[in-house]
């Protein structure tokens, strides 16, 4: 398209553009939804703009801005600011859009002229495993009540095989929270103890790429003694982990879950990405290779997996049987 005819394009009516090609690239719904909200947000801070005025300055207000003054909505009711590694995110979305308007459209792009955010990578902090051991105890019974008429008791809780199995089944997969939520009955293999991870809006999958962990013994037995209580347990297609009415998991249900349990634990900083750092570095830590954690938690690349191997403190060169954080810490 010449310079033209794109001086008529307003910013809004390009982002459509955009997460077409994105699509059709074979992103994944999580990750084309991301530029979405995104880039929708920013289109409503600009306001009706055309793609070609669009310069260095105006993104960079929205930049200050976002790091200044601006407070999201979030789940839970937490008020506080986007963090760098957020704001990283966003830059890398806007240079991704620009990179694409440029070859489309034959127009500058401005985001040459921004420097990406710096951010430091927070420290990868593992559970620990008293910290686990406290969180499947209080899946199990409720807080100690305390009453001036009667003796302190505690209540055994009815989502108890629920909550054991989703926290086994966290720390001893390293499965994603998107991923988790996605699972249905029909893609766990009690037999086997596999769980097949679908790639896409049904699996979860980041980037598109499905693939199979597997359950230790503690674990397996954990999910099938939950779906055993289930009237629709042997329904391949029902969720495999429930909230109320039969609900599947939404990631963000699936975190007020896990803080929750942690605060009756007394576990601080709890969410369910950490499992996945858990069950990576005590893998390691356990006997397991590089090449192998690579494959079960799914990364395109090694780096995050020399990550790991780094807090580990293991030699990423040595390769032995797969190893169940569940099994060996006697969950």
């Amino acid at each position: 398209m010449n310079h033209s005819s794109s001086s008529s394009l307003t910013l809004s009516g390009t982002i459509i553009g955009f997460l077409n090609y994105k699509t059709a690239e074979g992103l994944s719904n999580r990750s084309v939804d991301s530029y979405r909200r995104i880039l929708e947000h920013w289109a409503g801070y600009t306001g009706a703009i055309k793609l070609n005025q669009i310069t260095p300055p105006i993104i960079s207000d929205y930049l200050l801005y976002l790091r200044t003054e601006y407070v999201p909505r979030r789940f839970g009711g937490a008020t506080h600011k986007l963090s760098p590694k957020t704001l990283r995110n966003i830059w890398i979305s806007l240079s991704s859009f620009f990179s694409w308007a440029h070859t489309e459209f034959q127009i500058k792009n401005p985001m040459k002229d921004i420097p990406a955010p710096r951010f430091q990578k927070a420290p990868v902090e593992p559970f620990t495993q008293d910290q686990v051991l406290r969180m499947l105890k209080a899946c199990t019974y409720s807080r100690e009540a305390d009453t001036t008429d009667r003796r302190r008791f505690v209540m055994h809780r009815p989502t108890a095989n629920r909550d054991q199995a989703i926290i086994l089944t966290l720390v001893d997969t390293g499965v994603r929270a998107s991923e988790l939520c996605a699972l249905r009955v029909g893609n766990f293999d009690p037999k086997r103890g596999q769980l097949e991870i679908r790639h896409g809006v049904e699996g979860g999958a980041k980037g598109g790429k499905g693939r199979i962990v597997y359950l230790g013994k503690t674990a397996r037995h954990a999910v099938w003694r939950y779906l055993a209580g289930r009237e629709d347990g042997e329904n391949a297609d029902a969720p495999l982990f429930v909230v109320s009415r039969n609900h599947r998991f939404t990631p963000d249900a699936l975190r007020l879950l896990i803080k929750r349990i942690a605060d009756r634990a007394g576990v601080k900083d709890a969410y369910p990405h950490k499992f996945r750092h858990t069950f990576a570095i005590t893998y390691l830590r356990s006997g397991g290779d590089v090449f192998t954690l690579q494959a079960l938690l799914g990364h395109g690349s090694l780096d995050m997996v020399r990550h790991y191997a780094q807090i580990a403190q293991v030699d990423v060169e040595q390769a032995h049987r797969k190893a169940s954080p569940a099994d060996n810490w006697r969950l």
